[in-house]
């Protein structure tokens, strides 16, 4: 039996440079897709996952995320304070991993989210993950089903999905913005600004990054005029699936 995991860590302290000048007065994460801020589409995520708390990391008008989360019931929120120096992807994680324990746990990027369509995908990614053979497992989306990504593909899977750098290469996957990791992939680690992307090509080279395609639509949300295509795939996505409006508007539905 899978034992999901029961904590998480949301990448919410970034400077959301990009999206300037929404960006200039308040931080990324809050910014509203469909009514709803790019944070509490992660959140509520979580929360369906069965998520018990959630490590939220804040740098950037921190106040403002911290007074925006005051009043969550699930999952249950803690503040990974980053005011004084922002501490990028992997350094992050490591300065909250007292408070993410010594089981597995989800990485989310606070700035992506998706729309399910059937068993959600954090469900999904949790019956994928291995202990015995993975440190870290990326949930992954093609080209075809995404919306606002400008870029390329970061991962070539294997059939047995190990992963592998694309290196531009089309027929690869993108990176999600979710995963789960296990804390033993940070024992050495720094204190200090550093990225996960170090971690990624380190669990390549010793076999054990591993990925799962996403089912359904996947959204990034990087610069002011990505906000509308977003909206548009969301509504596109809920005019399908009628269900699943019920879903994402019910934040505290665990998905059993």
């Amino acid at each position: 039996m899978t034992t999901r995991p029961k904590t998480a860590m949301v990448l919410a302290a970034g400077l959301g440079k990009r999206m300037r000048p929404i960006t200039d007065t308040m931080p990324k994460p809050l910014v509203r897709i469909s009514g709803k801020t790019l944070l509490d589409w992660s959140l509520d995520s979580l929360a369906r996952a069965g998520v018990d708390k959630a490590i939220v990391n804040v740098h950037y008008f921190p106040e403002q995320i911290v007074s925006h989360v005051a009043a969550r019931r699930a999952p249950r929120v803690v503040i990974s304070d980053e005011s004084e120096r922002l501490l990028d992807s992997a350094g992050g994680i490591v300065q909250a991993l007292p408070e993410l324990g010594g089981a597995p746990f989800y990485i989310i990027n606070a700035d992506t989210f998706w729309i399910d369509s059937g068993v959600p995908n954090l469900a999904r990614l949790a019956l994928a993950w291995d202990t015995a053979k993975m440190d870290i497992l990326l949930m992954l989306a093609d080209l075809q089903s995404a919306t606002g990504h400008s870029g390329g593909t970061d991962f070539l899977m294997s059939p047995d999905g190990a992963l592998r750098r694309s290196k531009g290469d089309p027929t690869g996957l993108i990176y999600a913005g979710a995963a789960i990791v296990h804390p033993r992939l940070f024992r050495d680690a720094p204190a200090g600004p550093h990225s996960l992307n170090a971690y990624f090509d380190a669990a390549i080279a010793a076999g054990r990054l591993f990925g799962m395609p996403m089912h359904g639509q996947w959204i990034t949300v990087g610069t002011p005029d990505a906000i509308p295509l977003a909206e548009a795939a969301v509504a596109a996505a809920l005019a399908g699936s009628p269900g699943t409006l019920a879903e994402l508007t019910s934040p505290f539905t665990e998905f059993k």
